[in-house]
């Protein structure tokens, strides 16, 4: 195992078990598991608490990490950076960048983040950019769970500048995102790609309906209204 500790966050992703034993094969240890927890913000601050240092790599419940991935390399992080954050390919549309990959954070930035409904943007102090690609997002498991990650991350993306993105730079990738196409259950995170850009724009500078991205039950119900019983499936 590495000098850092590792958690993975899940909540219900059907290969969630199977990508924690990728993860923890990879790592070679003991990868801690956070499971079922709801609400994204109080999720992410728990886990802070089941760690024993102060720097630790994170990963989605819906990670795949790469079996080539060298932990060996990883340093750790600088003063005044609160999290690293590697790349991860998107299997149905073929972008590879910061959404859905491997983290090293700080159990104290967790302790200490703000209220952004982009829950790690809130972090204190820096947050810098691996070019290296650590692994897949394996977000595109069932129906909903393709369309949620198509509604949730394009929803936010639709707002790029108050994150902090350039705007032709979120541009690009919510066409990305609404031309999905590739590997499992693409026409859905093209459809919630495509919701999520619409719900950006009727709820405006709404705080209190963006804060609704971070509620699965929430996310689950809308997803029934549009797509019926799919939403069951995982």
């Amino acid at each position: 195992m590495t000098g850092f500790d590792a958690v993975l966050l899940s909540y219900d992703e059907p290969m969630a078990n199977s990508l924690h034993s990728r993860l923890q094969r990879t790592l070679g240890g003991t990868v801690k598991r956070l499971h079922g927890v709801h609400g994204m913000r109080r999720a992410y601050r728990l886990c802070a608490e089941v760690v024993e240092r102060e720097q630790f790599f994170l990963a989605d419940g819906d990670f795949a990490i790469d079996a080539e991935f060298d932990t060996a390399t990883v340093a750790p992080l600088d003063e005044g950076v609160s999290m690293r954050v590697w790349r991860a390919v998107n299997p149905v549309n073929g972008l590879s960048y910061g959404y859905g990959g491997l983290k090293l954070i700080r159990r104290s930035a967790l302790r200490e983040m703000g209220q952004a409904v982009d829950v790690l943007a809130a972090l204190p102090g820096r947050i810098e950019f691996a070019d290296q690609t650590a692994g897949v997002t394996r977000f595109n498991q069932s129906p909903f769970h393709a369309w949620k990650a198509g509604f949730r991350e394009c929803a936010m993306l639709a707002r790029g500048s108050e994150y902090g993105m350039a705007d032709d730079e979120a541009h690009q990738r919510v066409q990305a995102w609404t031309s999905s196409r590739d590997g499992e259950f693409a026409p859905y995170a093209a459809s919630g790609a495509r919701e999520g850009v619409a719900f950006a724009r009727e709820a405006g500078r709404d705080a209190e309906q963006f804060d609704h991205l971070n509620d699965p039950s929430w996310l689950r119900a809308r997803f029934t209204n549009f797509h019926g019983d799919q939403a069951v499936s995982g």
